[in-house]
């Protein structure tokens, strides 16, 4: 089983994630803010990756830290379990629909940080959820997973739609690029033998 767990402490923050990359998709998620506790619960189930997230920060102030560090812990967790990346599928992709959006997300676990956001929305909340703070979770997610990860909704008009899309596409894509291929168990999925950045 590749399992690991992250705590991240800051002067914002205090955040515990633990995760099983060979699970069924079951969560335990607590991190203060309703919104975001439900995106994560569809990445979870929709990733098959079992995830138990405990969040406090200074929610009071607003959800940007909470959020963005939510995103860098599970990052870490993620880079953590994946160890060498050997045996990966590596590459993953995905288009989701739900009613009238559609969105793809297409990752590349190389261990080389990138985000490409190509989402937009015609509000700037959801309930009391600042719609602009959701980049900045796939951008932690991205940066700390060492994922070159292309987020794009195609269409669409219900914001909630919109951003629920992004997660279940990205859940879906992940759950291929951690697949351990059968046929390339103990090979690193690159002509380099390593999989590559700084992290």
């Amino acid at each position: 089983m590749r399992k690991a767990s992250v705590d991240r402490v800051t002067k914002e923050t205090e955040i515990s994630v633990s995760l099983n990359l060979d699970g069924t998709g079951q969560y335990d998620v607590s991190t203060g803010i309703g919104f975001l506790n439900h995106m994560l619960e569809q990445f979870s189930r929709h990733s098959l990756i079992d995830l138990t997230v405990r969040a406090k920060g200074d929610i009071h102030i607003d959800f940007h830290h909470t959020v963005e560090d939510t995103g860098l812990a599970i990052g870490m967790a993620l880079t953590k379990a994946l160890g060498d990346r050997k045996g990966i599928r590596r590459y993953g992709s995905q288009v989701i629909v739900m009613d009238e959006t559609s969105t793809e997300v297409s990752l590349d676990l190389s261990n080389r940080p990138y985000l490409v956001w190509k989402v937009a929305f015609t509000r700037d909340k959801l309930g009391d959820f600042d719609t602009e703070l959701f980049k900045e979770w796939y951008a932690a997610l991205a940066q700390t997973g060492g994922i070159t990860l292309h987020v794009a909704n195609r269409y669409g008009e219900n914001n909630h739609h919109i951003i629920e899309t992004c997660y279940k596409a990205l859940a879906r894509a992940l759950r291929q690029a951690v697949e351990i291929d059968p046929r390339a168990v103990d090979a690193v999925p690159s002509t380099k033998g390593v999989l590559g950045g700084s992290l």
